[in-house]
């Protein structure tokens, strides 16, 4: 299989899984609503947010309509890249690389271009696609879709530790979607194995 086809389905692979997930969660589950996959560190926990990966956010609407338009700006550059490294016939690992992150940035701009026009509010029922009363939300100022928990350690810090003895501690505290996780595997995986070749000036 040609780097371009391998391209396209892992693209296609992350966006498919990515928005199907959040599908279901939406219209199966009330915001807060959690379900244990294993154990106490692996749990399904529907959240949504304004912001950028991992629940991170910007400031008011205004920062929310500034990260909408600057994912869309990104996305076009990357994707202008993406298909001068293929024309390129650049290696293989770094075009997989950079298509993660590129499916990954697609998977929740979605969330904010267009959930708040097709679905109403989560907080005492499932949302309901396309209701009457319109959605909760203009176009690109929609909430990504969050769900995977992975509280590994939740404890308590130790009395003797200085500044936070006593304190409530838990990794991993963020909830995150696929399309996080392509982006940051994305990353790593240049950062780790790309980076020679993504920062060779003679490339």
């Amino acid at each position: 299989m040609s780097t371009r086809n391998k391209t396209f389905l892992l693209i296609a692979l992350v966006l498919i899984s990515d928005q199907v997930l959040k599908l279901w969660i939406k219209t199966h589950m009330t915001l807060g609503q959690e379900f244990r996959v294993f154990g106490n560190w692996f749990i399904i926990h529907f959240t949504e947010n304004n912001g950028m990966a991992f629940g991170m956010e910007l400031w008011g609407e205004y920062g929310k309509l500034a990260l909408s338009l600057f994912r869309i700006v990104a996305i076009v550059l990357i994707g202008f890249y993406l298909a001068w490294l293929i024309r390129k016939k650049m290696p293989a690992g770094l075009v997989l690389g950079i298509s993660l992150i590129f499916a990954g940035a697609i998977g929740n701009l979605l969330d904010s271009a267009f959930y708040g026009m097709l679905f109403n509010e989560s907080y005492i029922e499932p949302a309901k696609f396309l209701p009457e009363g319109g959605g909760y939300a203009s176009f690109l100022h929609g909430r990504v879709v969050d769900m995977f928990y992975f509280p590994i350690i939740n404890t308590t810090w130790p009395s003797w530790v200085p500044f936070f003895g006593g304190s409530h501690f838990i990794f991993f505290r963020p909830v995150f979607n696929i399309a996080d996780s392509a982006i940051t595997t994305g990353v790593l995986y240049l950062l780790i194995f790309q980076r020679k070749t993504l920062f060779d000036k003679n490339a």
